[in-house]
């Protein structure tokens, strides 16, 4: 269990996190709730996680919502490597102001990357970058077409065609799963608020962690 004890991120915070599983051990990942990205009015606020799985282990990276803030400005960056054998599921839900107290984000800077290696090799690569008036943004069809919430999911296993099978039902029409390896499945997904976009990821998340997701993401 991560927890920042801060309560929020803001201008100068510089958070680390380093996640180191050895041969055939299995880890779990997540935070005590929400992590909420506040109004950086200085320098950006910067969160850096690495994860390195050796052989036969795994990691569930389950981190609960990110909720960005009018004024937020954030660089996040998660990479991790994994051996040939390794098994891992990556969540990482993001919500662009709340919903039910009308908030809006005129005034925004965020970027978000993900890499992903194994055996030093590139498997997947992601960046996020949104900058300027959020709300008028997320209105754009190709982008969010008006939704306030999103999330990116990797599950790297070699069942995971199996389960993209079994997750499809759960999946809204605002939802998209490809295979984009053999055993590497990437779900992007869009809803309306954190609400809905944690009533869709609940059902996915049991499946894919074989039914051990974290108390804290029920809570």
């Amino acid at each position: 269990m991560v927890l920042n004890t801060s309560g929020g991120l803001t201008s100068g915070d510089n958070i680390s996190v380093s996640v180191e599983v050895q041969a055939g051990a299995s880890c779990s990942v997540t935070t005590q709730a929400a992590e909420r990205a506040y109004r950086a009015p200085n320098a950006a606020a910067s969160v850096r996680s690495a994860i390195w799985v050796e052989e036969e282990a795994e990691v569930l990276w389950l981190p609960q919502e990110l909720i960005l803030f009018d004024g937020a400005r954030l660089q996040r960056e998660l990479t991790c490597d994994l051996a040939a054998t390794s098994k891992l599921l990556v969540v990482e839900p993001v919500i662009f102001g709340r919903h039910a107290m009308g908030e809006t984000l005129s005034h925004l800077e965020f970027r978000d990357t993900i890499r992903i290696t194994r055996e030093a090799r590139p498997l997947f690569q992601d960046v996020t970058l949104m900058e300027g008036d959020a709300s008028e943004l997320l209105t754009m069809p190709a982008l969010a077409m008006g939704m306030g919430a999103m999330v990116t999911l990797i599950y790297i296993a070699p069942d995971a065609e199996a389960k993209q099978d079994a997750i499809g039902p759960h999946l809204t029409n605002l939802c998209g799963a490809s295979m984009v390896h053999r055993d590497a499945l990437v779900v992007r997904a869009l809803a309306e608020d954190g609400f809905g976009l944690r009533r869709m990821l609940l059902p996915v998340l049991d499946i894919l962690t074989n039914y051990t997701l974290p108390v804290s993401w029920r809570l």
